[in-house]
């Protein structure tokens, strides 16, 4: 990642949930023994991005010496034995969560802050999710838990197609198979979705997104890209399409993703793929990485 320091300088994994060891002099938030989550970002709270809320674009981001930590990217995460936490970071895992729950939950941060900063409520509309990793298909479940109606979820991979289904999709294609964006203009009679979520970060799907995208409608790119895309923004701009994106889990999204999984609106467990003790670190890293087994969360218990 863009500024990240290193590896060597610092003990990577940026979601993670664990046990409070210890706490700070003025610490009263939390107690020793509290189960918590983290998120990963930490602003400096001294630029302005930060005191205006929005300390996932930090403007001190990596730089240490000035306050800013990014668990994980910049600063010790998961995978160290003890990690430093501001309690800005932290929230209490509710009784009934498990651990490992807990830390997939992070992964609806991303998409929950994003669909923050593009409208946050969407009762009675389409949307469209292309990509069905671990982020596409916790925003499914955020998007109905937001007030969708219908959701249409594209992407290759048939077992994750599945899943989505399962997790509320009710139009499911393979992209293979059928073009996309006919897909969903087929599905929605020619309109065009309400909101088109990217979360796939193809060297196709910022352009299909924009163009399976209603007039007047919203894009929402959640995912990274390899590097440069082609897309036709003149067919946004013609038909008035808002393009929004998203930096991290800003907005205290993990909290309130937290809040929904408690509540059961939210469920992490279908995205437990595969689980590893941590003496096989490199054996989990090597299954996600090879995608041995068709994984989508590998997580490392102690």
């Amino acid at each position: 990642m863009p500024q990240m320091p290193p590896y060597g300088e610092f003990i990577f994994g940026h979601e993670y949930a664990g046990d409070i060891v210890a706490v700070g002099k003025t610490v009263d938030e939390f107690q020793v023994g509290d189960r918590v989550v983290v998120e990963a970002h930490m602003g400096c709270r001294r630029c302005e991005n930060c005191i205006r809320g929005q300390y996932t674009a930090c403007l001190n981001y990596g730089n240490r010496a000035r306050g800013h930590r990014a668990n994980g990217f910049t600063t010790n995460g998961g995978l160290a034995e003890y990690a430093v936490n501001h309690v800005n970071t932290l929230y209490r895992i509710p009784a009934g969560v498990s651990y490992e729950e807990a830390t997939v939950v992070m992964t609806s941060g991303s998409p929950l802050f994003g669909l923050e900063n593009a409208g946050g409520y969407f009762a009675g509309e389409t949307v469209a999710v292309l990509g069905p990793g671990p982020i596409g298909l916790m925003a499914i479940q955020l998007v109905r838990a937001l007030g969708a109606t219908r959701v249409i979820l594209t992407g290759t991979r048939e077992s994750r197609l599945r899943i989505g289904r399962r997790l509320g999709a009710d139009v499911v294609v393979n992209s293979r198979e059928k073009d996309p964006v006919a897909a969903v203009m087929e599905a929605t009679q020619g309109k065009g979705a309400d909101l088109v979520i990217d979360c796939a970060g193809g060297d196709e799907t910022f352009d299909q997104s924009i163009k399976m995208s209603k007039p007047g409608g919203k894009v929402l790119l959640v995912a990274f890209y390899h590097g440069p895309v082609t897309a036709d923004i003149s067919h946004a701009v013609r038909r008035n399409v808002t393009i929004y994106t998203e930096r991290g889990e800003g907005g205290t999204s993990v909290g309130r993703a937290l809040a929904l999984l408690a509540a059961g609106r939210l469920t992490a467990k279908p995205l437990i793929t595969h689980q590893f003790p941590l003496r096989q670190v490199h054996d989990a890293i090597d299954t996600l990485e090879q995608r041995t087994g068709d994984p989508l969360k590998v997580v490392l218990i102690p």
